[in-house]
């Protein structure tokens, strides 16, 4: 027998409070699993995806319904505490219905309606199991905007009055009204076969009171709007976090794209200063530039090991070397063995190379050094470009990140990939050279990709 068919109207609305709680609790721990946040993701779903979707409605909801039998089993005595309020077979099938489509819906009103039938009886439940699945999953078919779906809340305030007032002066669907009446019309046709079967077929809420009977519809309408709110979040905040990625690619594939025409243009400055009284040498360079850009081509990751890095800047030096003779330009390497498998940013080393010959080495009359050096330390890559050359005064230290395309550009790419997570330094004195001292996590392949959200270890 039903609990609440002789209950006072302050049981009942307590009851209905506690029915507010618990799909709220419910929806809330559900939406904690990662797999059904994806679900909740995808508006076309598979078969086997539409069956786990079902599962994670499912599984719980009939729990609740379980201990709602188990609680008002005749062995056990009068039902006590709140158990009947866990069961919410309506809420759920229509939830299914609308947010999976009408076969979820179907799953989770067979799923929910199986122990009423066998354990409680309830012949009708079933029966009414289908009719939510397939009117919820209709209302979801006959909405061409899936999104519309995500806007549902069964709160009724003013903006709703409003929605109305304005499809009375412009006509047209209200999608939120629609799913709207869906519900209500369900509850209201639950209470009718309820009351036609008197409570021992069908498990419902009611009272003689019509504003009692009103509270009822509008709690089942909102306890199906509940769990669509707060999944809703849950998917706009995955939108606001693939939209970051989207937009931390496109930035990084726009401050890559600022360095390679920098560095082409360079170089074919320098090719065009040999070809006329150096041809051979012209070729030399033009197949060292031939190897880079074949690299770069077959290879468009972020993240490279440091020996792939390294073997990209031998060809680069080679032609600079070439540009400025092997008596001007020194360069010396001290790379840590095991550092050579620590993934670094791809095209990092090159513009701290070019900016230390362009200006560092390049005024220089009698030419200069440059060391590249490389160690770990407590977990980070140090990576040193020191040169000998000309230097700048302290004053322009500190605008020096923000001016020219190379420096600039590479803690851009740095301040993109490592968020707050890195160091970059610089110091110089007039006549004494510079040095460009870069500290990054430290990352070793794997043999798999690194993509830009593994390497952001701090945002």
């Amino acid at each position: 027998m039903n609990p609440y068919l002789n209950s006072s109207a302050t049981a009942i609305f307590v009851s209905l409070l506690i029915k507010l709680a618990v799909i709220s609790l419910l929806a809330g721990f559900i939406a904690r699993f990662g797999r059904f946040r994806q679900l909740i993701f995808i508006e076309q779903r598979s078969p086997s995806e539409k069956l786990e979707f079902a599962a994670f409605l499912g599984v719980p909801f009939t729990l609740g319904v379980l201990a709602r039998l188990l609680a008002s089993y005749p062995n056990l005595g009068k039902p006590t505490g709140p158990f009947p309020t866990t069961d919410l077979s309506l809420e759920v099938t229509a939830l299914a219905g609308l947010l999976g489509g009408t076969i979820a819906g179907l799953v989770v009103g067979l799923m929910v309606s199986l122990p009423a039938a066998l354990i409680g009886h309830e012949i009708l439940a079933m029966p009414m199991a289908v009719l939510y699945a397939v009117s919820a999953g209709t209302a979801r078919w006959v909405c061409p905007d899936k999104e519309e779906i995500w806007k549902f809340s069964g709160f009724i305030d003013l903006s709703l009055y409003r929605s109305i007032k304005q499809r009375f002066k412009h006509p047209a669907l209200d999608w939120q009204v629609f799913f709207s009446l869906v519900c209500v019309l369900l509850e209201a046709a639950r209470m009718a076969v309820g009351r036609m079967t008197h409570g021992k077929y069908l498990y419902y809420m009611d009272s003689p009171h019509l504003w009692v009977r009103i509270l009822i519809v509008l709690a089942t309408l909102i306890a199906v709007g509940l769990p669509v709110r707060i999944w809703n979040n849950t998917r706009i905040e995955r939108k606001l976090v693939e939209q970051e990625k989207a937009l931390m690619q496109a930035r990084v594939d726009a401050l890559i794209s600022q360095i390679n025409p920098h560095f082409l243009f360079n170089t074919l400055n320098t090719v065009s200063s040999l070809i006329r009284f150096d041809p051979d040498t012209a070729r030399a360079v033009l197949l060292k530039l031939a190897n880079i850009l074949r690299r770069r081509l077959k290879s468009q990751m972020h993240f490279v090991p440091l020996k792939q890095e390294l073997e990209f800047i031998d060809d680069y030096l080679d032609i600079e070397v070439v540009r400025f003779g092997r008596d001007k330009l020194q360069i010396r390497k001290e790379i840590e063995a095991e550092t050579w498998d620590v993934l670094v940013p791809s095209m990092i080393l090159q513009p701290l190379l070019e900016n230390a010959i362009r200006h560092g080495i390049g005024p220089k009359i009698e030419g200069g050094t440059i060391t590249l050096r490389v160690t770990r330390s407590n977990g980070h890559l140090l990576i040193e470009v020191l040169d000998d050359g000309v230097g700048f005064p302290e004053q322009r230290r500190h605008g020096i990140l923000e001016s020219g395309i190379g420096i600039s550009n590479v803690h851009e790419r740095l301040k993109v990939l490592y968020g707050q997570d890195f160091s970059m330094k610089i110091e110089s004195q007039p006549g004494k050279g510079t040095a460009v001292c870069i500290k990054i996590p430290e990352l070793v392949a794997a043999g798999q990709p690194v993509s830009i959200e593994t390497a952001q270890v701090s945002t």
